[in-house]
Parts: structure tokens; C-alpha cells; sequence
């Protein structure tokens, strides 16, 4: 049966939600990809939920996106003598090299590349941003600070430096042992932690080298100032707003949420909304009022995917708390107003190839033609899918490729199933037939009900899509 959403859910795996049953039951609630979370676990961890999730996905028969998110690097201060310190609004507070460990006075920063950006009158934010140090004098090991915002800091607590370009990797030697290992899973994306720079984007992928497709997490401000670049070097974003909302003032967050959302759309490129989407769904059974409305406004701004983190990696409630998030979308997707908001979402400022062109025909024809039940798209990488996913037309997309890979990877894709058919076609009532055989055999097109084909010719060809079709299903064909 055809799932029943347009926007996806990606779900987090962990220690609450490993394990056959687990997986299952998540997929049954509304899961359609799935997140591995580098900054934790082992990998042989990693690779037993990627043979469950593997298998139990063909049980399914479920084309299911996998994503492998490196940690990337993470500024942490050292070790202090004491459990904790507290730093007094006022006060001098140094951060150095020096190998001692902490007192209220100084604490090891061993991250000499932040010596090298920082400039008196800097912000230095500790602890998730709790605590804010303006600095005063700075060297290339240490930086003399006065504490503008206090409050308690123990060891290994985060260290953001908001609108400050580091020169730091995205990719750290871990990240490099994890991207291969994962890679050799056989994942479907890789999400990029750390996203700075268009460079960044480009460095992965020279390493990645078409195994996967990127995805981009922007939870640095100044990665907005290249944020079209990065948008278009990328084959997906994620819109990571823990970091984010730590990196620059939170209430900035919607409004750089809204700015990603729309430049992913201009580029056709899948968007996910994460971080603390269900939070309190960690240890109670039902959300607040406000985790719900968050939902619905990122489904009403026509995001692909939106993303549940600790909540189903290790909260106590993992199945309920995917069971909610699908209930929303579907209030919100049944809502009679939906398919203007998506048509008023829709970008108009873009330059057009053929492949844009048919795309946007199919989603015209879709609106004036009556009775059109889905989009079938014939594509070799996908593109051409992500093309039409664009338009958010309040109806199904069945990909059909040749691959099991971009299979996967569309399921991550705004109102997509993907179906795998190997057959080498020769003639276009081949093609025809085969996109009503998908579309009745999975209950997506009935008789007497019009389905609209997007193709290319030659058949099979990378990036050769210019034929747009109608058929109307009728009890002779399919």
C-alpha cells in the first residue's frame, strides 16, 4: 500500500531503537530513512542496524535511505582538577595550550586553529552557549577573556565561536575512517557536519566520490554568507538548528530556516529540519503544543524530511514518538488549504534546462488535466526526480531506476516511491506500460484515472529527460 505522507521522517538509530522489532515497528509508525549518529557508537554497532534495517526493508519491501552523519570536528575545553568551576560574571578567564588542568582562573583549549582566527572583542560561547566570554588580548596559544555571561563549566564542554570562520576541516581523520567505513556499507548519504564553506562541500566529495550522495548541515551563520554556492554543490541540506541556535541569537533560527528551506527549493535539492523537533518526547509520551506547531510549520513550508534525533536513539518513548510526528504531518497535508501553501511556496526565480522545463510542464498539466492520479519518472540518478519533487504537487511521484542505490536515496525525497524495473526498453509503449503496471499494482492509479509520464530519449541515458506523457489507465493496459 502507498505510503501516505508526502514529507518524510528521519528517524535516529541508537540504543532505543536497535534491534528487528524495534526497526520494524518504526517503519510501520511513519519511518521512511534512517540516521546513523558517527558521534556515537561503534561501528561494528553501525554495521548490525545496517544489516537489520537492510533486511528488514525487503521484507517490507521498502526502498529505505540510509544516512551516515559524521561527527565532524567538535571545540571542547580540556580537563579541570575540579568536577566543576564557576565562572563569575566579570571575571578574567583565560584559555591557553598549557597541558594543566583547570581552575576558575584558566582552562586548556587544545584547538590551536581558534588562537589563530580570534581577535579581541570576540565571542567565545561555552557550555551550549550558557556561558559567553568577550576576549580581551589574544596570542597564537592563548586568549584572555572576561566572562560576560557566568554560570558552572565542567570538562569537555562544547566551544562555539558565532560568525567566525575557522580554518578547520569539516572532515576530521576520524570522519575520514568513518566516511569509508560507512561507504563501504553501502549508505545512501553522507550528512557533512561543520559546513563552512563551498570548499568544504567539495573537499567531501572528492573523497566520496559519487559512492553517496552529500548531504550539507548549515549550524554555522557564516555558512549562509556562501549559502547558494553550498546549496548547489550539495545533493541535499540539513537545516541543524542546535548549533545554529547556539552559533547566532535563537531567534535569527526561523529566519535562516526559511532562507535555507527556499534556496533548496530554487535547486531542487532535498531539505531536512532537525534538532529538538520532538525534545520532550525524549522521556514523556506525548509533546508540547509547541513541538507539534513546530512540526506543521516546517511541513507547511514544504520541507522533504523532518527529523527526530535523541528522540528515537535514546529516548524512552522511540516508536511513539515517530507515531506523532507522522499524525502531524497527515493533519497538516489533509488540511484544504495545503496545496496552495505549497503552490505559493513554489520557486519562480530559476533558470530553466530541458529537464526543468518538463518537470514544470508535468506540474501545470498535473493542475489543469482532470483525474491524474501520481507522476511516474524515469530516471537513471535521480535527478529528474528531485526535479519534479520540486514542483510539490499534491500528488504521487513513483520513481522507477534501474539502480537499488538511487532507489534508496529517493526515499529521503518530498512525495516519492521508488520502484526498481532492470528491463532495457526499446519502445515507448514499453515505457507507458510499465509506469501503469507500477502505479495499479501498487493501488497508486485506478481505472479511468490519467497517469502523467516523465522520460528521456534516448531510454537509459544520463540526463536526457524531454518526453512528457499522458495515459489513461483502462482495464487493456498494465
Amino acid at each position: 500500500m502507498p505510503v501516505d505522507t508526502y514529507t518524510k521522517i528521519l528517524a535516529t538509530l541508537g540504543p532505543a531503537s536497535a534491534g528487528d522489532e524495534k526497526i520494524s515497528s518504526l517503519i510501520d509508525a511513519g519511518a521512511d530513512a534512517f540516521r546513523f549518529n558517527f558521534s556515537h557508537g561503534t561501528h561494528q554497532e553501525h554495521a548490525e542496524r545496517y544489516n537489520q534495517l537492510r533486511r528488514i526493508a525487503e521484507q517490507k519491501n521498502r526502498y529505505i535511505s540510509i544516512v551516515a552523519d559524521m561527527q565532524g570536528p567538535k571545540l571542547r575545553v580540556g580537563e579541570f582538577k575540579e568536577e566543576r568551576v564557576l565562572l563569575k560574571e566579570g571575571a578574567h578567564f583565560t584559555l591557553d595550550m598549557k597541558p594543566e588542568l583547570g581552575d576558575e582562573t584558566r582552562v586548556t583549549l587544545p584547538h590551536k586553529e581558534i588562537f589563530q582566527a580570534l581577535k579581541p572583542g570576540d565571542i567565545l560561547l561555552l557550555n551550549d552557549g550558557m556561558i559567553s566570554l568577550v576576549v580581551e588580548k589574544c596570542g597564537k596559544d592563548f586568549a584572555e577573556t572576561t566572562v560576560k555571561f557566568g554560570g558552572p563549566l565542567s570538562s569537555h564542554k562544547g566551544v562555539n565561536l558565532p560568525n567566525t570562520k575557522l580554518p578547520i576541516s569539516a572532515l576530521t581523520e576520524k570522519d575520514k575512517k568513518d566516511l569509508e567505513f560507512a561507504l563501504e556499507l553501502g549508505v545512501d548519504w553522507i550528512s557533512l557536519s561543520f559546513v563552512q564553506t563551498a570548499a568544504d562541500v567539495k573537499m567531501a566529495k572528492d573523497l566520496i566520490k559519487n559512492r553517496a550522495l552529500i548531504i550539507s548541515k548549515l549550524e554555522k551563520p557564516g555558512a549562509i554568507d556562501e549559502l547558494d554556492e553550498i546549496v548547489q554543490l550539495s545533493d541535499g541540506i540539513m537545516v541543524a538548528r542546535g548549533d545554529l541556535g547556539v552559533e547566532c541569537p535563537i531567534q535569527q533560527v526561523p529566519v535562516m530556516q526559511k532562507k535555507i528551506i527556499s534556496a533548496c527549493r530554487k535547486y531542487a535539492k532535498p531539505v531536512i529540519v532537525a534538532t529538538q523537533m520532538l525534545e520532550s518526547m525524549i522521556k514523556a509520551p506525548t509533546p508540547t503544543r509547541a513541538e507539534v506547531s513546530d512540526i506543521a510549520s516546517a511541513v507547511y513550508d514544504g520541507v522533504d524530511a523532518v527529523m527526530l534525533s535523541a528522540e528515537t536513539a535514546v529516548g524512552s518513548f522511540p516508536v511513539e514518538a515517530v507515531s506523532m510526528m507522522h499524525k502531524t504531518i497527515q493533519e497538516v497535508e489533509k488540511d484544504k488549504n495545503f496545496e496552495a501553501y505549497m503552490n505559493n511556496s513554489r520557486v519562480h526565480e530559476r533558470s530553466f534546462n530541458e529537464a526543468d522545463a518538463i518537470t514544470v510542464a508535468a506540474g501545470e498539466l498535473v493542475s489543469i488535466l482532470e483525474n491524474v492520479a501520481c507522476i511516474v519518472t524515469y530516471s537513471v540518478t535521480g535527478y529528474t526526480t528531485f526535479l519534479t519533487a520540486r514542483e510539490r504537487r499534491k500528488i504521487p511521484i513513483l520513481a522507477v531506476t534501474k539502480s537499488d542505490s538511487v532507489a534508496q536515496r529517493l526515499s529521503l525525497c518530498w512525495g516519492v516511491h521508488s520502484f526498481v524495473n532492470t528491463e532495457v526498453f526499446s519502445r515507448f509503449d514499453k515505457v507507458e506500460n510499465t509506469a501503469i503496471s507500477i502505479a495499479t499494482k501498487n493501488n497508486f492509479a485506478k481505472n479511468g484515472e490519467h497517469v502523467v509520464i516523465i522520460a528521456g530519449y534516448p531510454f537509459g541515458k544520463v540526463g536526457s529527460t524531454n518526453l512528457l506523457h499522458t495515459v489513461k489507465v483502462n482495464s487493456d493496459i498494465g
